[in-house]
């Protein structure tokens, strides 16, 4: 059932996205039909001279699979190219004035030119070849044995037909050509965008090496330095430590495999330690020095509260970012920089611990702004501040204010049973 609904064929101009482009093959063909219908009849019983009962067969065979030609053109072209044919052979019995057009009279002229059109904006291009061939095939064949003469009129269905089909598949192709050009641009967007995500991930996941190396290489020493440390170290006690230190080295040559994966050829530069929060305010002065208004409050911890350095170095990369933004998008504006951590004996909103809250502000840009000190972004600003900020469990408010300016707000956990 599935595949016969699957290949029920659609409507010409099915997807388009206005309801009048869509209803407009449907008026066109009921027009034509109802307009060539009758006067089919009326010319070739009055001018042609045919007989009635025959003259209205040939006109509904003609006129009326115009309908049909909406959905299915190539079986409306069956018909009406039979019967185009056998009124052109019925006329050969007939006695009519030379002035008038044959093989093919006007009205039927007009609806097979329609037909063409139909034909060239739904079938392919071999498809459209053959009907031509056909066609011209057809009017050729019928010119040797015209009733008074031939002349290039005689050709008309063959040239009129030809250039329908010729502007109906240019039509079709030319839409095909936008379609898939539309459905690239989606799909480029899409895996644009999960590359950008995958880059900061991995870019975040070499700077937590280096952090969590460090605290791993403590462990390390600690360990293997005890029986040395300490005096009268029971057995079990010096061995429990020797199990450590070598739980702690093996854990710091899986992390390197790992790192080894995650670094390319380019990332030497992440090798030195990383920043933190007491870095913020060089590149605060970084910033300032390019000759932007950079007002800074840093940081007086609350509580004699520890800010972890995966903490700090994801606050130092959402002011970095946050800068640079600033730098490219609003140059000369004034930004406001600001560190504070919550006491945690405090009734917070949300009733967890002390919180690292990073805020950064720029009023919009001054009417004849400096040049800006980058030309162009990377790209993974927004992405990388929301990876980071939900790597520590925080959150994350950014976007425009009011007047034209531009807000950065994080809150990021302090204590270890918040950060996830």
């Amino acid at each position: 059932m599935t595949s016969v609904e699957e290949e029920r064929p659609r409507a010409l101009l099915a997807g388009a996205s206005r309801r009048w482009v869509r209803m407009l093959p449907w008026a066109v063909a009921f027009v034509l039909c109802v307009a060539l219908m009758p006067t089919t009849i009326v010319v070739l019983t009055a001018d042609y001279g045919l007989n009635g009962g025959l003259a209205s067969g040939l006109a509904v065979a003609q006129a009326a699979p115009l309908l049909l030609a909406v959905v299915r053109p190539l079986h409306a072209w069956y018909v009406v190219f039979a019967a185009d044919v056998a009124g052109a052979l019925a006329l050969l019995t007939v006695d009519f004035q030379e002035r008038l057009l044959w093989p093919f009279p006007p009205m039927e002229l007009v609806g097979y030119v329609g037909l063409c059109l139909a034909l060239g904006l739904r079938e392919r291009r071999r498809t459209l070849v053959l009907v031509w061939l056909a066609t011209a095939a057809a009017n050729v064949g019928l010119v040797f044995v015209p009733p008074h003469g031939t002349g290039a009129k005689d050709l008309l269905l063959t040239i009129l037909g030809g250039v329908a089909l010729l502007l109906g598949g240019a039509l079709r192709e030319r839409y095909e050509v936008q379609r898939r050009l539309v459905e690239q641009e989606t799909i480029s967007e899409a895996e644009r965008g999960r590359r950008t995500l995958l880059e900061e991930r991995a870019r975040i996941a070499r700077e937590l090496h280096d952090v969590v190396a460090h605290h791993m290489s403590v462990i390390t020493v600690q360990a293997d330095t005890a029986e040395y440390r300490l005096a009268a170290l029971p057995p079990d006690v010096r061995q429990e430590f020797t199990s450590i230190a070598a739980t702690a080295r093996e854990s710091l040559g899986e992390m390197r495999r790992l790192l080894g994966v995650l670094r390319n050829e380019e990332a030497h530069g992440e090798l030195v330690p990383q920043p933190g929060l007491a870095q913020i305010g060089q590149l605060v002065e970084a910033t300032a020095r390019t000759g932007a208004p950079v007002d800074f409050t840093p940081c007086a911890a609350s509580g004699g509260v520890e800010v972890p350095e995966a903490v700090g170095l994801s606050a130092y990369r959402i002011v970095q970012e946050a800068l640079a933004n600033v730098v490219r998008h609003a140059p000369g504006a004034r930004t406001l920089v600001s560190l504070s951590v919550s006491d945690p004996a405090g009734d917070g909103d949300d009733g967890g611990g002390a919180r690292l809250a990073v805020l950064v502000v720029n009023e919009p840009p001054p009417e004849l702004p400096a040049g800006p000190l980058e030309v162009g972004g990377t790209g993974h600003g927004l992405v990388g501040m929301r990876e980071r900020v939900r790597l520590v469990g925080g959150t994350l408010d950014v976007g425009p204010l009011p007047d034209g300016g531009f807000r950065v707000a994080a809150h990021l956990p302090l204590t270890e049973e918040d950060i996830t």
